[in-house]
């Protein structure tokens, strides 16, 4: 990665990397925080998964500013965690359809089956949705550009220029 061009970033590979990382790590709070308050206090198990599924998404979205996507985080932060946070709901409503789907829809109904159709299956959807939505309007490619050069940018075409992509300064010919 060139420190003049953070926008191209580091490889798929090293990618994906960091994001498992940063789910593994997220995913560590929400158990931890989870089974702390719910064998800790007199909370019940719904508020214990409200409140340890709120950490998680921020530790969650901590590790993909500054770890995973770094390179490609913006100065518009609330936009940022705004978007994290509607996308991290949706990502739990396509675990909790693949549960109910196999568990009310096609009817089985064991303990395996709810725990292979949303947290396997499920997961496995959602994760795949999370990296795409995350790393395509989160924290996308162009998301590093300055202030200076969104505003330079801002009356070309109503879209940012990746970095490196040339001056919008004229020149003329001598």
């Amino acid at each position: 990665m060139s420190p003049d061009h953070p926008a191209e970033g580091p490889s798929r590979v090293v990618e994906l990397a960091r994001f498992t990382a940063t789910g593994g790590a997220a995913y560590l709070a929400d158990l931890l925080v989870f089974n702390a308050l719910l064998l800790g206090t007199a909370l019940g198990a719904s508020w214990s998964k409200i409140i340890s599924s709120a950490v998680a998404i921020g530790v969650a979205f901590a590790g993909s500013r500054w770890f995973t996507w770094r390179e490609r985080r913006s100065d518009r932060v609330g936009r940022e965690y705004t978007l994290f946070v509607v996308f991290s709901l949706l990502a739990a409503g396509i675990q909790f359809l693949c549960l109910v789907l196999t568990h009310h829809v096609i009817g089985w109904t064991s303990p395996l089956a709810d725990n292979l159709s949303a947290n396997v299956a499920g997961m496995a959807l959602a994760t795949a949705f999370r990296f795409w939505t995350f790393r395509t309007y989160v924290f996308p490619p162009d998301a590093a550009a300055s202030p200076a050069e969104r505003a330079g940018d801002a009356g070309q075409t109503g879209r940012r220029r990746k970095r490196g992509a040339g001056s919008n300064r004229s020149t003329k010919a001598t």
